[in-house]
C-alpha cells in the first residue's frame, strides 16, 4: 500500500482508505468508510442515510478531495 494513493492519515492520526483503494477492493464493506465509492450500498439504515446526507451537505466530495 502506498500513502497518498491507497490511504492517508487524518490530523487525528486515523488511517483512512482512499476511494482508489476501495474501488480496487471491489465492494462496499458496510462499515461506512468516508471515501466509499459505492454509495454505502451495504451500510444498514439509518446509518446509510445519515452518511449520504453528510456527503451531500459537503458537495459530494470526501475529505482530502475538495
Amino acid at each position: 500500500m502506498q500513502e497518498g494513493k491507497d490511504y492517508y492519515i487524518t490530523p487525528d492520526g486515523l488511517l483512512t482508505f482512499t476511494a482508489h483503494y476501495l474501488l480496487q477492493r471491489g465492494y462496499c464493506c458496510g462499515n461506512g468508510c468516508i471515501n466509499c465509492p459505492y454509495q454505502y450500498e451495504n451500510v444498514p439504515e439509518p446509518k446509510r442515510s445519515l452518511l449520504q446526507q453528510k456527503r451531500n451537505d459537503h458537495g459530494n466530495n470526501p475529505p482530502g478531495k475538495r
